[in-house]
């Protein structure tokens, strides 16, 4: 598997902040505010995962509503709005467009469908999409497929970060191609964000070891038996994978390998 070895160094501590447009966050989870049983749970989740970015989807809410309520509600964290829904280029610059003018905000996760049943991001689509945005101003977060060459044109691009998928959205699958997003994650020259797929703490460890910066997560927190104790579970498996990801990680080996010397045994 290949593996981040061309990445700049970072420093070597737990505490390093995750940079994205300039601004810093002391978090590497963020969190999506859909589908939970209520809005006191949402809050909750949040606070016990310790999320400092919240994504929220414009075209499912009305704007008046949502910016009257929800910016209020979420007071105090970086609202990322997305454009879940949009399937064309057109659609998703819109829908852009109206979050900064809704929500005063020029970050947006850019999310541009090809496929309903497998959620694929249209590539086209959305490398158009990313291009014209970043000209806009804003700060891209592109949601893409966990392709090497597509998260590059996307980073050659300007966008700030890109999100590629551990598997299908709300699948709870985990990292599908772990190779894939190795080779990513040593290609990067910006942030990478696992995003959609993760079911349970261990795939957002797994994420972070394999070197990725962040990962985003919704429906594994939001539909889970009790989502303010997985948000709380998968805050510190992002803190212990990043620490094993900084600690390095021993090789893979087909044999056995004695932890404890070999010379000098009794009988040897």
């Amino acid at each position: 598997m290949p593996m981040p070895t061309d990445r700049p160094m970072v420093p070597k501590s737990l505490n390093d902040p995750m940079e994205i447009g300039g601004v810093k966050f002391a978090s590497r989870m963020m969190l999506g505010t859909a589908g939970y049983p209520n809005r006191q749970v949402m809050l909750d989740a949040i606070e016990a995962g310790g999320a400092e970015i919240v994504t929220v989807s414009i075209r499912r809410i009305s704007l008046e509503g949502y910016a009257e309520s929800m910016t209020d509600v979420l007071k105090g964290k970086h609202l990322l709005p997305n454009t879940s829904g949009c399937a064309t280029a057109k659609d998703a610059v819109l829908t852009a467009q109206l979050a900064r003018e809704a929500l005063e905000t020029n970050w947006v996760k850019l999310e541009v469908i090809g496929d309903r049943d497998t959620l694929y991001p249209d590539v086209e689509e959305l490398l158009r999409a990313a291009e014209e945005l970043v000209k806009d101003g804003f700060i891209v977060l592109p949601y893409a497929n966990d392709d090497p060459v597509t998260c590059r044109k996307l980073a050659d691009l300007g966008c700030a970060a890109v999100m590629p998928m551990g598997s299908f959205i709300g699948s709870g699958l985990g990292v599908a191609n772990p190779a894939a997003m190795a080779r990513i994650v040593a290609d990067a020259t910006v942030p990478i964000i696992c995003d959609a797929g993760l079911g349970t703490a261990s795939d957002a460890a797994i994420a972070m070891e394999l070197g990725c910066d962040g990962v985003l997560l919704n429906t594994a927190v939001a539909k889970a038996l009790d989502p303010v104790r997985m948000a709380r579970a998968f805050g510190m498996a992002v803190a212990g994978g990043r620490e094993a990801h900084l600690a390095g990680r021993i090789p893979k080996l087909d044999r056995a390998e004695p932890s404890s010397p070999q010379m000098g045994l009794i009988g040897g």
